[in-house]
Formats: structure tokens, sequence, C-alpha cells
């Protein structure tokens, strides 16, 4: 029987919970936990919805790389035909690995180096989203250096509250990103007028989790007020670039659907000439994947239980970051009492935990899917107390494909060197 879960993918039968028709206690039988599991099916559904709702337009939909950086994964989009916005030269390295192609990368963020603007010209780029007026200065006298020409946009911060969570806002004034929009128009002029820059779009990106299109829209109008005076000055744009942000479901949120999102954008740019690029993530990939983790221990407490499980902190930092809220399902149903109990893992600091509040019905050495992990789950995941990163596997229909062997406590301190006793 269909259960409705926020992975689309996910149900529950006698088997306990499949993904796709894979049994997840046979994903963990198999690769151990805790271990990342995704669904390609669900991958494939949520970039076709975005093709979909762009049907006849001329349009990029660039999968933000930092959401997922697993080569399988992106390997899916690439074979869709999609691009790819990146923040460093180590994502625009995974997307080409993956089969992703260069001239349909963007490459956005606050910190560009000099290697990385000569790694991203040397293989010819879609364009730079250049956030300073320091980054034009760079980046065109590093494309002199090589005898190119570099094709940039301007990513405008057009001060517009996304009302979402502050660590996740990123288009008011006060955030670090882009260029003032007051500032924007001599900027453009003064990349107008470097010989070895070529003005190509114009980009915003107001933040992440966004559950109304308004604040895109209103942030859109400011762009193309923008666009028609750039026209006015002889600087006409190739694309828009409007960014990702659409929000999911984790809990009760009720998010446009895309189409629904995207609608009252497409109507504003109705007839104009350019491109637009959208930069979508976690809408994309999190609810495409889970987290399975094994429980370890039920400890009960004085003023509250604990299910203290093998995943942790430094696996899915969502929940310690932002207190993130990511649900928790039994893999196996069991009919014993449910009991209330916060999802904590070993790390020795009180913010590793994974949920708080959770009615279970359990037993050690049960397991446990934490979902809507499939963005910025394994890509934010860390070592600390030395703790290797999980597995990850890509189920495709009843196969299962392991996309990354976990990691082993040797590979964590292979680049590093004790001093020799003669040292000390």
């Amino acid at each position: 029987m269909k259960q409705e879960f926020p992975l689309p993918t996910l149900t529950r039968s006698a088997r306990g919970l499949l993904i796709e028709q894979v049994a997840l206690g046979d994903v963990a039988a198999r690769f151990g936990t805790p271990v990342y599991v995704y669904s390609r099916a669900a991958l494939t559904d949520a970039f076709n919805t975005y093709q979909h709702a762009l049907e006849g337009r001329q349009a990029l939909v660039c999968c933000s790389v930092k959401a997922n950086s697993n080569l399988g994964v992106l390997s899916v989009f690439a074979q869709l035909g999609a691009g790819f916005d990146i923040v460093s030269g180590g994502e625009l390295a995974r997307v080409l690995a993956a089969g992703g192609r260069a001239e349909c990368v963007v490459f956005s963020g606050v910190g560009k180096s000099r290697a990385e603007m000569r790694q991203a010209l040397e293989v010819g780029i879609r364009c730079f989203n250049v956030e300073s007026a320091s980054e034009l200065e760079r980046l065109n006298e590093v494309a002199a250096g090589m005898g190119k020409t570099a094709p940039v946009a301007l990513r405008v911060n057009p001060n517009v509250d996304p009302k979402t969570h502050p660590y996740i806002s990123t288009g008011l004034r006060s955030n670090k990103f882009g260029v003032a929009f007051g500032d924007a128009l001599a900027l453009y002029q003064r990349a107008a007028a470097l010989p070895h820059l070529r003005v190509c779009g114009i980009d915003c990106h107001i933040g992440s989790q966004l559950l109304d299109p308004a604040p895109m829209v209103e942030a859109a109008c400011r762009l193309l007020d923008l666009a028609d005076r750039l026209a006015g000055e002889g600087i006409h744009l190739e694309h828009i670039d409007l960014g990702g942000g659409l929000g999911i479901r984790y809990r009760d949120e009720v998010p446009p659907t895309v189409g629904a999102y995207l609608a009252p954008l497409l109507e504003l740019f109705e007839g104009r000439p350019e491109a637009l690029f959208f930069e979508p993530g976690r809408s994309l990939t999190g609810n495409a994947g889970l987290l399975l983790t094994r429980i370890e221990y039920l400890k009960p407490g004085e003023e509250k239980n604990f299910a203290i499980v093998d995943a942790a902190m430094n696996d899915l930092i969502r929940p310690s970051l932002y207190d993130g809220w990511h649900a928790v399902v039994e893999v196996a149903a069991r009919d014993v009492p449910k009991r209330t109990a916060d999802v904590v893992g070993p790390i020795c600091e009180s913010g590793d935990f994974l949920a708080r509040g959770r009615d279970l019905a359990v037993e050690e050495g049960d397991l446990l899917a934490l979902l809507s992990a499939g963005a910025y789950g394994m890509s934010m995941s860390s070592n600390y107390n030395s703790r290797p990163r999980a597995a990850e596997v890509l189920v495709d229909g009843q196969a299962v494909h392991l996309v990354r062997t976990r990691e082993t406590v040797e590979s964590l301190y292979a680049l590093e060197y004790p001093l020799l006793s003669s040292q000390l």
C-alpha cells in the first residue's frame, strides 16, 4: 500500500520501505550504514518538470552543484541535457568528470581565484557570474594573459527579502553576495569597456527554500528595469539568470509547483529576446534522496529519551546548523509501543542531533530513514571526530549502483605525516 512521503518514489510494502523497487533493508545489508540513497526516477522527474514548464522558451536549467555534487547524481542530469551552476574549480572538475558540458556551465561565487578563472577559461564555460568590481578587473587581467575573452554577467543584489532562513538569504544588501543594485549600471559600463570581457547577461539569486514566488517576481522586475536601462546604453544582454531557490516540503510546507513558481516569471518575460537561465538545486535533489541509519542504542532519560544512531551531525548538519527538520521513518514496521525520543548521533557535541521529539516504534538495531536529505546532506558532510563519510548509492528501478565508496579511517589521515621521534 502506497504511503505519502516527501520522497515520491518511496513506498511501504511487506518488505519494509522501498525506494523505487529496492528494499532499504537490502541496501543497508549490502552497503552498511550510514548510507545516502538516491532515486534516479525522482531526479529525472524533478528535472523534467522544469523542462516541461519551460517548453517553447529559450531557457537553460543549470543544476546547482553545491546542493549535491556526487558524480552519479551529476551524470544523471548531464545525460538529461542539463546545465550546471558552480561555485568553485572543484565543482567544475566534478561537472566535467560527470559528462557535463563546459559550455553549459555558469560560474558563481564571491571569491574566484586566478587559478579557478584560468581553469574555467581554458575549458570554455558559458558565463562568469561576477560579484564585485575587483573581480571584474581580475578576470579581465587573467583573460588577457591567456589571450581570451571572458563572458560575464553581473550578479546583481536586488535587496529583496526572500522570507526564508537568514543563513540562506542571499539577496539583501547586508549579504556578501552580488553587487549593489545602485552600482550595477556603472559596473556594466566598466565591464563593456574592458577589452577582454564580453557582457552577455545578468544574474540574481535571492535565497533558498523559497515558498512563495512573489519575492522572485519582485526581483525579476528590478532586473528587467536594469536590462532595459542597459539596452539604452548600448549594452544588450543575451540572457537573464533568475537563480534558483524554489523550496521543497520537508514537514508541512506547501511549496508551489515548478509550473506555478515559474508562471509569473515567464509572463514577465513574454516576448523578450533574452534567454532565461535558472539554477535550481534543492528542488531537483532534496526529495530524491534519504539518509539511512541504524539505531545503536535506545537510551531512556529522566527528561527525554534518545535513539542513538550511527549517523551524526557530520553526516547531516542541517538540523544542527539551521534547525532543519527531516522526517524520520521506521524502515520496518514493528508491533511495539511507540516512544518519543530525540534521534542523536555519537559525536561529542550537544548539538549532535538529527531529529527531536519523534514518536518511533523501534528496537535497538532497527533502521531509520531520514527523508528529504538529497540536497545539502552529503555535500555539507565532514570528518569531525575522525568519522569516515558515508557511502552513496543510486537506485534505478531494481538496480542499485554504488556511486561513492564509504571512506576508511586510514583514508582520513592519508595526507598527514606524524613527526618522527628525532624531530620532537
